[in-house]
């Protein structure tokens, strides 16, 4: 479940790593933790994300939610690349990822199925499209939990 300051943070970071040349890909808030962690992932849309990078985001956010005091308690801001094995969410991440190797996942089988790996074709209203070795594969939107880019080392 989704902490109820993700979409907060969120519309906060957002403009901080536009100012940057970056972009947010998505928060969590482990509260769990002892310190709890905020992590935000970013990406370098025009490069690969740097160490550089996510230094340069730490400091501009910690200093937007210390001058806010969003987060009253003590906590430990992470900034960190998705990296490739991460999951995909937005429009602009379907299009940049297409043909990507994926694995999609499915809440109730489909066709005998409840993952299936193939390069991404595309996704729109009614499915996601895969090409399985040549074979177009549409699984629907309605029944996919998630799609995940696969880490092929």
């Amino acid at each position: 479940m989704t902490h109820p300051l993700i979409p907060q943070l969120i519309d906060l970071a957002t403009p901080v790593a536009e100012d940057l040349g970056l972009e947010v890909v998505g928060a969590v808030f482990h509260t769990n933790r002892r310190p709890p962690v905020l992590r935000v992932d970013i990406r370098n849309c025009a490069d690969d994300t740097s160490l550089d990078d996510c230094e340069r985001m730490s400091r501009a956010l910690e200093e937007k939610l210390d001058a806010l005091d969003l987060i009253p308690d003590a906590y430990v801001l992470e900034i960190s690349s998705p990296g490739l094995s991460r999951e995909l969410t937005t429009d602009r991440e379907f299009i940049s990822f297409r043909g990507f190797s994926v694995i999609v996942k499915a809440s109730e089988p489909y066709e005998g199925h409840t993952e299936w790996r193939g390069q991404l074709i595309r996704r729109d209203d009614t499915g996601v499209y895969l090409n399985q070795k040549g074979r177009a594969i549409a699984i629907p939107r309605q029944l996919v939990i998630t799609v995940q880019l696969e880490d092929k080392v």
